[in-house]
């Protein structure tokens, strides 16, 4: 037996190739752990879902793994890949927890998106909107 949910985030893209420039920039996916005894070994589960990262691209589909150790490793990681002008780019990112700050740092995501030769090529900052998306979360969460 297992789990699911679904999360969206929503902020900005800086493309390194326009320094100063910003676009909006989200991600909808839903995380699938097959079985709770592996996610809670490793943490783990799968991710897809859809980006949006203008201008490279509108609605690219989307694939990968979230790791969630908040407690022990104090991260929660994406990593996501998703194709665009018939090249792999991976979006990678990282929360990590801070107790003293659990607001932001439960729904602030830094990250990155690499080009198919690991390069980077982009920065976004992203949040969960706690206010506008909790409890659709909240709501979200399936046994398998």
């Amino acid at each position: 037996m297992g789990f699911q949910f679904a999360e969206t985030m929503t902020g900005t893209v800086e493309w390194d190739a326009h320094p100063g420039v910003k676009h909006p920039f989200s991600f909808e996916v839903t995380a699938e752990a097959a079985s709770t005894r592996g996610y809670l070994q490793d943490g783990k589960a799968a991710l897809r879902g859809v980006v949006h990262a203008p201008p490279l691209v509108t609605d690219a589909d989307a694939e990968g793994t979230i790791t969630i150790r908040p407690v022990v490793e104090r991260i929660i990681r994406y990593e996501l890949s998703f194709d665009a002008d018939g090249r792999t780019y991976e979006l990678v990112g990282q929360k990590d927890i801070r107790w003293r700050a659990p607001l932001h740092s439960f729904t602030y995501l830094p990250a990155e998106i690499l080009d198919d030769e690991h390069r980077r090529i982009a920065t976004c900052q992203v949040r969960f909107d706690l206010r506008h998306d909790g409890w659709s979360f909240l709501r979200s969460f399936r046994r398998l």
